[in-house]
C-alpha cells in the first residue's frame, strides 16, 4: 500500500505553531499519511547566527511534536556532516521507502528559487513540491508546485529569538514546553 507522506524540512531554531499549523493544514488539505519533519544540521541557503545546537533544536522539536500521532522527526540530516541537500536527503528516503509517495513542504517564499536547488531536475522525479501560501510571494516556478492556502500566520522563528532577546513573551508563538525549553536552557538571550 502507497503511503503519502509530507516532509517539512527546516532549522527549526525555535519550532513554532507556525510550523505545527502548516504541517497540520497539508496533512489534512492532501490526506497525507504522516508528517515527516526534517530538522537540518546546516542548510546550503542559511548561514545562521544565534543556531540552537542541533540537540536542543532536535529537544524542542520532539516537544512540540509529541502530541500528534501523525507527526514524527527524521534526524538524518542532523547527523550528515557538511552542507544537507534536499536531494542527497530525498534519494536515500525513496531507497528506504520506494511505496512511499513523498510531498516535500516549502514555503511560499522558497518557490520561486527552486530553479537554483542542487540537481532540482532530479529531484522532481521523486516528490511533488507543495507550496504554503505566503504573504508577498507569488509561488511562481517552472516546476510543478502543489499549492495549498493555509491561514496566514506571520509567526517566524527570528521573530521569537529576537523577543527572547528583549525579555518579551513568547506566549501563543511557541508550545508551552518549546517556552520552557528555551527560558531553562537560557537559548536566543
Amino acid at each position: 500500500m502507497v503511503q503519502k507522506i509530507g516532509i517539512l524540512g527546516g532549522t527549526f531554531n525555535p519550532p513554532h505553531l507556525g510550523h505545527l499549523i502548516m504541517a497540520n493544514e497539508v496533512k489534512e488539505q492532501l490526506d497525507l499519511d504522516k508528517i515527516w519533519f526534517l530538522p537540518n544540521q546546516l542548510p546550503p541557503h542559511k548561514e545562521e547566527e544565534n543556531l540552537a545546537s542541533a540537540q536542543q533544536r532536535l529537544e524542542m522539536l520532539q516537544g512540540a511534536t509529541a502530541n500528534n500521532p501523525f507527526f514524527a522527526i527524521d534526524e538524518r540530516e542532523l547527523h550528515r556532516s557538511g552542507k544537507s541537500y534536499t536531494y542527497d536527503t530525498i534519494k536515500a528516503w525513496k531507497a528506504e521507502s520506494p511505496d512511499s509517495e513523498l510531498y516535500f513542504i516549502i514555503g511560499g517564499d522558497m518557490v520561486e528559487f527552486l530553479p537554483k536547488w542542487y540537481k532540482i531536475d532530479e529531484l522532481i522525479k521523486f516528490v511533488h513540491f507543495v507550496g504554503v501560501n505566503r504573504r508577498g510571494h507569488h509561488r511562481k516556478s517552472p516546476y510543478p508546485v502543489i499549492k495549498i492556502d493555509i491561514p496566514v500566520i506571520e509567526i517566524s522563528s527570528t521573530i521569537i529569538r529576537d523577543k527572547v532577546k528583549q525579555n518579551s513573551s513568547i506566549q501563543y508563538l511557541v508550545p508551552d514546553n518549546v517556552a520552557n525549553y528555551i527560558k531553562e536552557n537560557h537559548l536566543y538571550d
